[in-house]
């Protein structure tokens, strides 16, 4: 186990790291430096890298051990400099939303403002891809304010309809399938966030810039 001041370094195996770091920002931040996604730098991991997949708190690195020797990965990710912002010719993707999902009114009041506002704060925002998880092409979003963060539902549905653009902590995300859910839902989208007949099946990446725009 390898330490620095902001990063902790796990062997998972003999073809894996798993890097802790303190939270979310310095995750993706950590992300971006290994990839360049959502930057316009021209990052390229090492020959014998496989992935780069973040998490809430971790970022896990798989790679070939056959090419690349365990200690020229780990060098390599405790040299990698973290990348906070995002440059103009970054990756950004835009979603249309028709706002009027079920919990709309419920969470503008909620967080104690009227249900026109809340959209506007929604659309301004600038939204991160930070990681995904649940199903495929899910993707949790942060923004740089917390004036957006509600609680999940005391009783989750048990089916959401795929493109429901919903809110949950400090998070903002949408449903590429309709699954069961305990996000706010403000919104629905038409957006296809997976598609497997493409050889990028997901709409949006981590390390991406989204937007919200109106329908």
């Amino acid at each position: 186990m390898n330490r620095s001041p902001d990063r902790t370094l796990l062997p998972c195996g003999d073809s894996a790291f798993l890097v802790e770091l303190p939270g979310l920002a310095a995750v993706v931040a950590y992300y971006r430096g290994l990839t360049g996604a959502g930057t316009s730098a021209g990052v390229s991991a090492p020959p014998g890298i496989i992935d780069v997949v973040p998490a809430a708190r971790t970022v896990l690195v798989t790679f070939d051990p056959e090419t690349i020797r365990p200690s020229e990965v780990r060098d390599w990710l405790e040299s990698a400099e973290p990348a906070a912002g995002v440059s103009g010719s970054g990756r950004e993707v835009t979603i249309e939303v028709s706002y009027g999902g079920p919990d709309l009114a419920e969470t503008a009041q909620l967080l104690g403002m009227s249900e026109a506002e809340m959209v506007k704060l929604h659309t301004s925002s600038e939204w991160t891809a930070a990681f995904s998880g649940f199903a495929p092409g899910f993707v949790y979003l942060v923004t740089t304010h917390e004036r957006l963060r509600v609680p999940r539902r005391n009783t989750p549905r048990t089916a959401v309809p795929a493109g429901s653009v919903g809110l949950a902590g400090e998070f903002s995300g949408v449903y590429p399938r309709s699954s069961p859910g305990g996000w706010q839902l403000i919104g629905t989208t038409t957006a296809a966030l997976w598609d497997a007949s493409k050889a990028e099946p997901a709409l949006i990446r981590p390390g991406d810039l989204v937007r919200f725009v109106e329908a």
